[in-house]
């Protein structure tokens, strides 16, 4: 991707759109080049990274080939270091977790990206990165439909992916996120039932503590040092309901394992620092009693 990369930086608290040249490499050998628009996403990595989160917008007139794409998230390193690329790699894993274990999931494709500065200001570099499927296509998926500025307490969606995704969040060790305020959820409901409690998505997973970024802190109001403390922040399930979503994660114990220990981009350590803290996590759900103790006793209440 060709765009001015300094002007990037610096709009980074406005949404405003400037064009980028973007030539699209495949394994086949193809290649596609066009003119698509670009501007910086997110919140927080904004403020904090050189260059943040961004939001491809690839349906101009401009981008003929590439306008069925419509608009893409693109989740790229903080920083252009190493350590940053590492972090990159990290969430890429937990959504590849998440896919494994729900089709209710964002689907991502690692891209190798290289950054060239228009005006030649910034010193061109390549890193690895990955773009995140569009919410109406998740939708389509299920046979579902996105729902938007309304608001639903926890307890108001779908009952039981309500507790597949609080246990998920809890698997991975993140508490960053929220129903009611649609922090870091996105919420559908099937298209023939307006009128269903909706189903929670979860998205953005670099705050979690399996991925331990060096930039995330937890919330003070969880009494927590470090974000790779898990905190169960769902509300309680019976035990036959709560069997039946542990079950799920039970079942993919393997596929999720041996997919991580292949993962040839991220080196012996790191893979075996994900590793180990997901066995801490089967080791909780392989235990009826601490089963127990985390998700129903030690639950929420409000």
């Amino acid at each position: 991707m060709t765009t001015d990369i300094k002007q990037l930086r610096d709009n980074k608290k406005t949404l405003i759109w400037q064009p980028a040249d973007v030539v699209m490499r495949f394994s086949d050998t193809s290649a596609i080049s066009e003119k698509i628009n670009v501007r910086p996403r997110g919140i927080y990595r904004k403020n904090y990274c050189d260059l943040a989160a961004l939001m491809l917008n690839f349906k101009n007139t401009s981008s003929p080939k590439l306008s069925p794409l419509k608009r893409l998230k693109l989740v790229g390193g903080c920083r252009s270091g190493s350590g940053d690329e590492t972090l990159l790699l990290k969430e890429y894993l937990v959504y590849k977790i998440y896919n494994f274990l729900s089709p209710m999931s964002f689907r991502v494709r690692l891209v190798r990206m290289t950054y060239n500065d228009s005006k030649q200001k910034v010193k061109s570099y390549s890193q690895y990165a990955f773009l995140i499927e569009d919410m109406k296509d998740l939708a389509d998926r299920n046979n579902c439909k996105e729902v938007k500025n309304k608001k639903f307490n926890t307890e108001a969606t779908d009952r039981k992916q309500m507790n597949f995704v609080s246990i998920f969040e809890y698997m991975i060790g993140n508490t960053d996120w929220a129903v009611p305020v649609y922090h870091n959820i996105k919420l559908m409901v099937p298209k023939n039932d307006s009128l269903a409690q909706p189903y929670p998505i979860a998205y953005d997973f670099d705050y979690a503590g399996i991925v331990n970024a060096s930039y995330a802190v937890p919330d003070e109001n969880l009494e927590i040092k470090f974000v790779t403390e898990r905190v169960y922040r769902g509300f309680p399930r019976n035990i036959a309901e709560l069997e039946l979503n542990l079950d799920v994660f039970r079942s993919k114990k393997e596929q999720i394992f041996s997919y991580l220990n292949d993962f040839t981009l991220l080196n012996a350590n790191h893979k075996k620092q994900m590793v180990k803290y997901l066995e801490e996590f089967y080791e909780i759900i392989e235990s009826k009693k601490y089963s127990k103790t985390v998700f129903i006793d030690n639950a929420r209440t409000q």
